[in-house]
């Protein structure tokens, strides 16, 4: 294929933006900050948001939809969190267009058309919900409200990349109601439970799970869990995070319930989310300098036979096997694709699908046929093998669990050689500079400091690992008494 993928030694973002591209995963689209999601990236999202969803009804949720709009009255109503979203609101102001009288050719906003109230594009749902949520609640009986929604969102961002932030993305938000502070929080962890089950044995991405600092917390919330991911240039990417958010949504929206004594009580809450940044994720956990590289489980397609023949006779001879295999492969539950194109050769087959990370490739050709032998690729290692035809299952099913076992090992071992304990700011800013990755360093506890080492570094607490290991030291920056270190990292 004539596509080339800058290396990613040479610049990395432009290797990553390349994947994307010429993998055909996504496209930059007319809207400035937006993408178009393309069937080959879509398919991916797909696999993804079929598996949450499972385990999210597994766990008892249910889904439904709310508006796109929420009124500015609503927005506001939880102070904290109107003001985190405030600078990257859509805001609709006027609903109709009329022709410009100047200029009969062009359209403009109807200055009659004002709404009577302003609507903001949703940036996150926890206002309309727990508007909505008001009505639907009045006894510990209609408890707990375990709800997720599968919508789109918006946040005007000013600098944008495809999949990792984008004016407008797809996402998940769960939000959930319960009649007491331990259920809620119970629920806070067990979605974080989820996501990380979701990351590590999915993805093949290993993550820490910890608690964020109240600098990094979201907007409104009492506390916020994360996973974080480290990528192949040593910097993290937030994976998902899962919010406890108090009672604060309900004091400010007024949702109350009777608890089995008969008195009212404000509800506990919970929110959680992952959106398509866990496709830019994937590409950065694992792909490489010949293009995307896709864990088995998320692989829409895991397995690609290529025919290699001469003539119509020789294709019907290699299909006629080529199609027993197929079957065979996909009565394992093994999603099979079998690229006849007569307009491409092989060797541009090969490169196509090795671009766009399927994990396995079987080669056939009329010489095998006769040896009774396939050649399979595996396109984690790029090596190549040959086998026996009547091998092709249980071959196939062994190597799709070994490259998915592989990929998390690989990425695992990279994240512990680019994880590092340091004593000193000195020294933390020589391993930021000169090795990057997560960089495990006493604090102080205080906002001021985690602000001074931002500012200075570029560099943020990541999160407060759960079950993290208590030991005494001092602060790096400030000399202060600390009692366990934190994950500090340059992001996306």
């Amino acid at each position: 294929m004539s596509k080339v993928i800058t290396p990613q030694q040479q610049d990395y973002s432009k290797w990553y933006n390349d994947i994307v591209i010429q993998a055909d995963m996504a496209d930059h689209s007319a809207v400035r900050g937006c993408m178009v999601i393309k069937p080959t990236g879509y398919a991916i999202w797909e696999k993804m948001q079929q598996t949450l969803d499972k385990m999210f009804k597994d766990t008892g949720h249910v889904n439904a939809y709310f508006p796109l709009f929420i009124p500015k009255s609503l927005f506001e109503a939880e102070e904290k969190n109107a003001e985190g979203f405030a600078k990257e609101c859509a805001v609709v102001t006027h609903y109709r267009l009329k022709t410009d009288p100047q200029n009969p050719g062009k359209l403009i906003v109807d200055p009659e058309a004002k709404l009577e109230e302003e609507l903001i594009v949703r940036p996150t749902s926890e206002a309309i919900i727990w508007n909505t949520y008001k009505g639907w609640i009045e006894s510990y009986r209609d408890l707990p409200l375990l709800i997720n929604q599968w919508a789109n969102v918006v946040r005007w961002e000013m600098r944008t990349r495809l999949f990792l932030r984008t004016a407008e993305f797809l996402w998940q938000e769960g939000h959930t109601a319960h009649a007491t502070k331990d259920e809620a929080i119970a629920e806070t962890r067990q979605m974080l439970e989820v996501y990380a089950d979701f990351a590590e044995n999915w993805m093949a991405m290993p993550v820490i799970k910890g608690v964020k600092t109240a600098n990094e917390r979201f907007a409104g919330a009492d506390d916020t869990y994360t996973i974080e991911a480290l990528m192949q240039d040593g910097k993290a990417l937030q994976a998902g995070t899962s919010h406890f958010l108090g009672q604060n949504f309900a004091k400010a929206f007024d949702v109350k319930f009777a608890n089995k004594e008969g008195k009212l009580d404000y509800v506990w809450a919970t929110s959680w989310g992952v959106s398509t940044r866990l496709m830019g994720a994937l590409i950065m956990s694992h792909s490489d300098n010949m293009g995307l590289v896709i864990p088995p489980k998320l692989a829409p397609t895991q397995v690609v036979i290529v025919p290699i023949y001469k003539g119509e006779e020789g294709l019907a001879k290699v299909s006629e096997v080529a199609n027993v295999i197929k079957q065979k492969l996909q009565q394992k539950n093994i999603s099979v694709k079998y690229d006849n194109r007569d307009s491409q050769r092989p060797g541009f087959k090969f490169a196509e699908h090795e671009l766009k990370g399927i994990p396995i490739r079987i080669a056939i050709g009329e010489r095998d046929l006769e040896n009774g032998t396939i050649e399979i690729a595996r396109r984690d290692l790029l090596s190549k093998q040959v086998i026996k035809i009547e091998e092709v299952e249980n071959y196939v099913s062994t190597l799709l669990e070994d490259i998915q076992t592989n990929l998390f090992n690989k990425a695992l071992e990279r994240r512990n050689n680019l994880t590092t304990k340091v004593n000193t700011y000195e020294e933390f800013k020589k391993v930021l500079d000169e090795k990057t990755g997560f960089v495990m360093a006493h604090w102080d506890g205080t906002p001021e400091t985690e602000e001074k080492i931002k500012q200075e570094t570029k560099a943020t607490i990541r999160c407060i690992p759960l079950n993290n290991e208590q030991e005494e030291g001092v602060c790096i920056y400030s000399g202060k008494p600390s009692t366990q270190r934190v994950v500090f990292a340059r992001a996306y």
